[in-house]
């Protein structure tokens, strides 16, 4: 079954196909190997085509009976061959680490290499290790604001798992992790970079083990992950979804509920509109809850009414501690104010919204929902049982025992900002990732040849 948070889906199983190598940022010259490395000897190599092969003096001297030694011997000491030294084994590629190069003054830096591709312009990745999610996403620059994607890859790991009661990551968890990222570090490597960003939040954060898992991860996937702060993720959030704000829009409350922290933001739109939305973020909050902390401290299988309640009150209450949550109330009467929801809660009611018998980025991303529409399915999905849950092509296995959590955080969400639409969108950090990362390189500061006209 393909992940409802997935921006678009992996060929196959989600593995590369493509044999590893190490990753090479666009530009740089490739590594040059000694005769003898990897087994490569130029000497071994035929005559080029066409041309008559010919024999050499060494192969006249040896008709005529002379020896011919090894470079470094002689005749009176031709066991000096022997200590040659064996050319060293090949290493272990170097952890994924593509930082950001200075602008060129032209402000295309990858032109000193051309483009990645040869014809699509320079390569961007985005990764996202979450609570319950491994996501990577990699594309090229298209029109002005927007790019194309070329790769995605995305897995439920449940890092989180027992996070909430132990403190620690445990190795069941951090093993389903660390496989899912030598998926993404095998597309990484199997592609030039020109520049990239691989985030970890919530769980890693959390975990007193979590730097001792970022080790486990750089020297068993070759990836070099950074943890970020809940107001970087929150602001990756927002810049990922302003496609989906429309220009009458006055005020956006966007959430984003993940599977260990839910991060809130208050946009007011009202005055002068930069094209960047995080710019007008006036309040924001990461609510120290998500689906799988909510699901493992109130059973997430059998939810009856009255603990589906109770965990709303919960979250209710941690959003009344939120002492900027009043910052867009004067704004919020009409039709120019909504909310806006990125996470798999949303994209998922969505999915059982529309009857999709699988699951549709296409059809869901951008659409609205209004307060019937939520109400009717969170009530379809409180009267059904886990196995219903599982056997909804949207919902699975995976998500059967998360997705009331989550249903509860909307519900308080929407009790604190009462809106009649809710605006779904199956994007978020990895797009909010890319676009600053794209914008920084300049790539749309004049008209561009990829993807499209301009």
């Amino acid at each position: 079954m393909e992940d409802p948070e997935t921006g678009a889906r992996a060929r196959g199983d989600g593995v590369s196909e493509s044999p590893a190598a190490p990753v090479r940022v666009s530009g740089e010259e490739p590594p040059r190997y000694p005769k003898g490395a990897d087994g490569f000897d130029p000497a071994r190599l035929g005559p080029a085509d066409g041309a008559p092969a010919r024999k050499g003096r060494k192969r006249r001297k040896r008709k005529r009976g002379r020896k011919v030694f090894a470079p470094g011997t002689s005749p009176q000491n031709p066991q000096a061959a022997a200590a040659v030294p064996e050319p060293p084994p090949a290493e272990a590629p170097a952890p994924i680490r593509i930082p950001a190069p200075p602008l060129e003054p032209s402000g295309r830096p990858w032109e000193r290499g051309g483009p990645a591709n040869g014809r699509d312009g320079p390569i961007f990745a985005a990764l996202d290790l979450g609570t319950n999610n491994c996501r990577l996403l990699v594309a090229t620059p298209g029109r002005p604001g927007q790019f194309r994607v070329v790769d995605a890859y995305s897995r439920i790991v449940r890092l989180g798992e027992g996070l909430s009661a132990t403190g620690r990551l445990s190795e069941a968890a951090m093993d389903r992790a660390v496989e899912a990222l030598k998926v993404c570090g095998d597309k990484l490597r199997n592609r030039s970079i020109r520049r990239a960003r691989l985030v970890a939040t919530e769980a890693c954060r959390a975990a007193e083990n979590g730097a001792e898992f970022l080790d486990r991860v750089r020297e068993e996937a070759r990836i070099e992950l950074e943890i970020i702060d809940r107001q970087t993720e929150a602001r990756l959030a927002v810049s990922g979804c302003g496609p989906l704000v429309e220009r009458d829009t006055d005020a956006v409350v966007l959430f984003d509920i993940g599977g260990g922290s839910s991060e809130i933001a208050l946009i007011d739109l009202s005055r002068h509109r930069t094209p960047r939305l995080s710019n007008h973020i006036v309040s924001w909050t990461s609510l120290p809850v998500g689906v799988v902390s909510l699901a493992e401290r109130y059973g997430g299988r059998d939810v009856t009414p009255e603990t589906f309640a109770a965990m709303v009150a919960d979250v209710t209450a941690m959003i009344d501690a939120f002492d900027g949550r009043h910052r867009v109330s004067h704004l919020m009467k009409g039709s120019r104010f909504h909310l806006l929801g990125t996470s798999g809660t949303v994209t998922t009611l969505a999915g059982v919204h529309l009857e999709l018998e699988r699951y549709d980025r296409r059809r869901v991303d951008g659409l609205w929902l209004d307060n019937d529409n939520v109400d009717r399915m969170i009530a379809k999905l409180l009267g059904w049982d886990f196995q219903q849950r599982v056997a909804n092509p949207c919902i699975g296995a995976d998500r059967a025992d998360l997705v009331l959590a989550g249903c509860a955080i909307l519900e308080a969400i929407r009790a604190h900002w009462p809106s009649p639409r809710l605006r779904v969108a199956d994007r978020g950090l990895r797009e909010g990732i890319l676009s600053e990362m794209m914008a920084e390189e300049g790539v749309w500061r004049r008209p561009q040849q990829w993807g499209g006209r301009p």
